[in-house]
């Protein structure tokens, strides 16, 4: 089976190097001549142009971001064949599935959303969400799941809609914090000074700021501005705040412990394993500074 790789980022490059050790013929299309070459000598493949990766294909990735995934889309869709399957990576899966519907007649459509970064060294444990529409695209997601977790991937199904109300709480909201608090802790004179003395909490807010202020700006600006609802669910972390930091301004002992107290009887209640994660989460962070 042979591969087409749209876009040569580090996600495209990311997937050439899987379908690689996976035993596929991969070849791979970026308008950015710099990268195609790149990619080529890293990995030894055959680069062309979207259009003829797309011909000499039986499965087609598209790899870009969200800004130019309609372009690459329009390019591409006449020179689908019946037979072939379209996967696209994006981190929003509403639109992009639309545009794929919109443009692309033939072969089967599957909105792919792999939840892990280009650092990942393998798909062991690591997230997929597929959003298929059609009876086809379901039983071909279906199958895809089974060939997925064969490789020990944690898979899930669902609509387009629900995937992107769910990533406004799970991406949208955090990169919110880590930005803010990024932002924030940056105007601090003492932030060089606090890893030193930091202890578990503050490494685990660091590693979310770290982890955002390292990504490209263009994909957390479409999140935010993309994913739906998301600026009432941040309206409402900002109300929270609001009401938490009302009771420590009046110095309300009682009241405050009552709130921690309700708070962790709440994620007790919804996950009893919550303390095991934060205790992996330590080992991890105490790892990473030894």
């Amino acid at each position: 089976m042979k591969v087409a790789i749209i876009g040569a980022g580090k996600m495209g490059a990311w997937f050439t190097r899987f379908f690689l050790e996976e035993g596929y013929s991969v070849i791979v299309s970026d308008k950015d001549k710099e990268k195609l070459l790149k990619i080529k000598n890293e990995f030894a493949i055959e680069t062309a142009d979207a259009t003829t990766s797309v011909k000499s294909s039986d499965r087609v990735l598209v790899c870009v971001s969200i800004d130019d995934f309609e372009g690459v889309i329009k390019e591409i869709h006449s020179h689908v064949s019946f037979g072939q399957a379209i996967m696209d990576i994006c981190s929003i899966k509403e639109s992009p599935v639309k545009i794929m519907h919109k443009y692309i007649k033939r072969g089967t459509v599957l909105g792919m959303h792999p939840v892990f970064g280009p650092g990942s060294t393998s798909v062991k444990n690591k997230n997929f969400i597929l959003t298929p529409i059609s009876s086809e695209e379901k039983k071909f997601a279906e199958d895809f799941k089974v060939w997925l977790e064969g490789k020990k991937a944690r898979v899930s199904i669902m609509s387009p809609k629900k995937h992107d109300e769910l990533m406004s709480i799970t991406l949208g909201l955090p990169h919110f914090i880590g930005l803010v608090a990024c932002d924030m802790l940056l105007d601090q004179s003492s932030f060089s000074e606090m890893r030193k003395v930091a202890g578990a909490s503050y490494k685990m807010l660091l590693t979310l700021a770290e982890a955002v202020a390292s990504e490209k700006a263009d994909f957390y600006a479409n999140l935010q501005l993309n994913l739906p609802k998301l600026e009432k669910i941040e309206s409402l972390f900002l109300a929270k705040s609001e009401e938490w930091l009302k009771t420590i301004k009046h110095k309300n002992r009682l009241v405050l412990i009552d709130k921690i107290e309700d708070v962790k009887a709440k994620m007790m209640k919804t996950d009893p394993e919550c303390t095991k994660s934060y205790e992996v989460m330590y080992k991890m962070l105490e790892a990473a500074e030894s």
